[in-house]
């Protein structure tokens, strides 16, 4: 399991969403804690460390550190 990290600027617009968008996107989260890869995107190139992960109301980039098994949120974009 991958522990999670935000930056603060991403924390601060997951926590200002709408409570459903909110929710889906802290759901999503869960799932790519248990496999980052199988659950996001490609962030340009597909290199396995900076990922997207996507739903329906929003998206975050994400840096995937397989060594110390993180993820770390470095931005949040709600597409409202």
């Amino acid at each position: 399991m991958y522990r999670l990290k935000y930056d603060p600027a991403a924390e601060a617009v997951h926590e200002a969403m709408p409570s459903a968008a909110s929710e889906a996107l802290t759901l999503a989260l869960a799932d790519a804690c248990h496999d980052p890869i199988a659950v996001t995107e490609p962030y340009g190139e597909d290199d396995g460390v900076v990922r997207m992960l996507i739903t329906e109301q929003a998206f975050a980039v994400l840096l995937i550190g397989q060594t110390l098994k993180t993820i770390t949120v470095l931005q949040v974009t709600y597409l409202g």
